[in-house]
């Protein structure tokens, strides 16, 4: 039997392109390697009704390879600029949009406070919020920190020391923003639940857990760790944009009650998941219907029911 992602134009493409960019011999920022990640990127932006948990064996491990390929070089990118940035004055001030995809973080940030706030107390916003999977450019943290939340603690984590340190040093660089994050270099799954119950939001990163089952017990972790009534924002993928980055879905999140689940259109590429966790863990799925509000419509979003999640 043929592949259905065989066939499709768009899939071969995508292919196409993994067979270019896994020949690279360095996914450092270059003109060859920004060229193929911009094509790579514009051509999965598109809506596509492609479901990329029905491909063959055959293009699912070419995407998992691409995500891990497109994880690496977006790491060494934003390493790469936020090391030039740090060489600057007042860098987070003035000089944050050199980051090519400064404008997409600030839509996707606008969007996850958003979402979170319509679920979030109305009359409090949260203030002590962890980020896990952080990196070098520690841009989602910065964003909400000094456009949403401008009273708010981060603690932000990441196992490369490396990539701590360079955020680190491009933090320190404004006052305010020195005396509000923290960094921890440490897996998430050896954090206790002394310390993550002391966070209202934990943000995970869309390559934290690149592999499914990774995923999984990151978020188990979380479940069984965090305080209840806490909300998790998780990063997702639809369509040809989970070539790009894994796909959450809610079957990944036991132990959370999904409450949001947003697909952009446009230039943003993450799809968001806003869940909340639960009081008890509960192994029955069942069907429940949210309020759809349109709120989103101006910023071309599309708000979709979560199938199933959990009962708290």
């Amino acid at each position: 039997m043929v592949c259905v992602g065989e066939i499709d134009p768009l899939v071969r493409k995508i292919c196409k392109l993994h067979d270019k960019i896994s020949k690279l011999d360095n996914l450092s920022p270059s003109k060859e390697v920004d060229s193929l990640f911009t094509q790579l990127v514009t051509t999965c932006i598109p809506p596509h009704p492609i479901d990329v948990t029905k491909l063959c064996t055959k293009i699912q491990r070419i995407r998992n390879n691409l995500i891990r390929l497109c994880g690496k070089a977006e790491s060494l990118l934003e390493k790469h600029y936020s090391t030039i940035l740090i060489s600057l004055e007042n860098p987070i001030t003035n000089h944050l949009h050199l980051f090519p995809y400064y404008s997409n973080y600030l839509k996707l940030s606008q969007l996850e406070y958003h979402l979170l706030t319509r679920h979030f107390n109305p009359n409090s916003n949260p203030t002590h919020l962890a980020f896990v999977g952080s990196g070098p450019l520690p841009l989602t943290s910065i964003i909400l920190a000094t456009h949403h939340l401008k009273s708010a603690i981060f603690h932000n984590y990441d196992i490369d020391h490396s990539a701590n340190s360079v955020a680190e040093k491009l933090v320190v660089s404004n006052l305010d923003l020195s005396e509000r994050m923290v960094f921890h270099t440490k897996d998430i799954m050896g954090t206790s639940s002394d310390e993550l119950r002391q966070y209202e939001v934990v943000f995970l990163a869309a390559l934290v857990g690149m592999e499914s089952d990774e995923k999984v017990r990151v978020i188990e972790h979380l479940a069984v760790n965090m305080v209840d009534g806490a909300f998790l924002v998780v990063r997702s993928a639809k369509g040809a944009r989970a070539f790009l980055y894994p796909v959450v879905g809610p079957a990944c999140l036991r132990g959370f009650e999904v409450l949001s689940v947003y697909h952009p259109t446009d230039d943003v590429i993450n799809s968001v998941v806003i869940a909340r966790k639960c009081r008890e863990i509960s192994g029955e799925n069942i069907n429940q219907g949210l309020d759809i509000d349109d709120t989103l419509s101006k910023m071309n979003m599309i708000e979709e029911l979560a199938c199933d999640h959990y009962l708290c």
